[in-house]
């Protein structure tokens, strides 16, 4: 599947949708790589087939190895890191003060450098809704010299593509009841 099918599986009712996901995936604050990066771990968090499917044949050919790779790395640290973090921030107690115990060893060396990989982390923490982490990647992308409007264009990639995986799997649910109804 491509982009352009993905945009045309969309229904009516997401064209909202479709048009930010195209405009999106030219979007010039961020640089090929940076963009390209966002969209795949971006449909990665999204967890949906399609979407997964359509996003890295269209973008996975724009990233080296090394920063697919990476990409791939950050959408699976997250995935951990964010549940684990939610936690200690949400319940308290001791919990924020206990060491994780948790292997994170890709964030020191993902393969592409530190801000890009920081922003990608942002973004799937963004999709994966776990505040301490987007505060936390945040402030390390700004610190590396990162604009609020790169900040800015990664999250709503991280939205945008949420918003067709989300979409498509309502389609998908209720297709059979409304067929029935």
């Amino acid at each position: 599947m491509s982009l352009e099918n993905l945009k045309a599986a969309l229904p009516d009712y997401a064209k909202d949708i479709r048009l930010n996901l195209g405009s999106l995936a030219t979007e010039p604050a961020l640089s090929e790589e940076q963009r390209a990066g966002a969209f795949v771990v971006s449909a990665l968090a999204s967890r949906n087939a399609a979407v997964t499917e359509a996003i890295i044949a269209e973008f996975a050919p724009r990233l080296s190895p090394e920063a697919l790779n990476a990409a791939k790395a950050a959408a699976s640290i997250m995935a951990m890191n964010n549940v684990y973090y939610r936690f200690t921030h949400l319940v308290g107690g001791d919990y924020p003060a206990m060491p994780a115990k948790l292997r994170m060893n890709v964030m020191a060396k993902p393969g592409v450098d530190k801000a890009t990989f920081e922003l990608w982390s942002l973004a799937v923490s963004a999709i994966n809704g776990c505040g301490m982490c987007m505060e936390s990647h945040e402030r390390a992308v700004r610190q590396h010299g990162m604009t609020a409007e790169q900040v800015q264009a990664a999250v709503r990639i991280a939205a945008v593509v949420h918003a067709v995986a989300a979409t498509l799997d309502a389609e998908r649910t209720a297709a059979p009841m409304l067929a029935a109804a």
